[in-house]
């Protein structure tokens, strides 16, 4: 057959669906040709990085900060992610393999730290304005702005 992928596609192969969320939110649908979770596993065993298992990836492994934040991730298997992590207050960079449910967790522990960012932008945005506004005020009843100001 010509223009064929170089991947079968027989009713034999032995084969899953897997519907996977990226940590940016997007849903694929992956599917994997001969993939054992167990080989995931070995894979990971080689490169000497963290398996499943409870840890904070938002927790820094060198000085304890709590602001780690991913600076890479990709699907490494099934149900795993290669992530590369880095501190901001050590400049600390590590790399592993984690399990799905470790990733979940971390992302969540993103979306609260992006939200406490944006509830303090907001409160400095406000401030900021709050003091724009009185500053305005005071000069305009000091007659200090004048139409060519404008």
């Amino acid at each position: 057959m010509k223009g064929a992928s170089a991947m079968s596609l027989r009713p034999d192969d032995s084969h899953y669906v897997r519907r996977v969320v990226l940590p940016s939110g997007k849903t694929i649908e992956v599917v994997y040709f001969e993939e054992h979770p167990e080989a995931t596993r070995q894979q990971a065993r080689a490169g000497g990085a963290t398996l499943p298992g409870r840890h904070d990836l938002h927790v820094c492994s060198a000085c304890g900060s709590r602001l780690v934040y991913p600076v890479e991730w990709q699907e490494a298997g099934p149900t795993h992610w290669e992530v590369t992590l880095r501190c901001p207050e050590c400049e600390h960079r590590s790399d592993g393999i984690y399990d799905q449910a470790t990733v979940e967790r971390f992302d969540e522990e993103l979306d609260r730290g992006t939200d406490a960012v944006v509830r303090d932008l907001k409160r400095l945005t406000h401030a900021n304005m709050q003091d724009d506004i009185e500053r305005f005020a005071r000069a305009l009843a000091q007659d200090l702005i004048v139409p060519d100001d404008f």
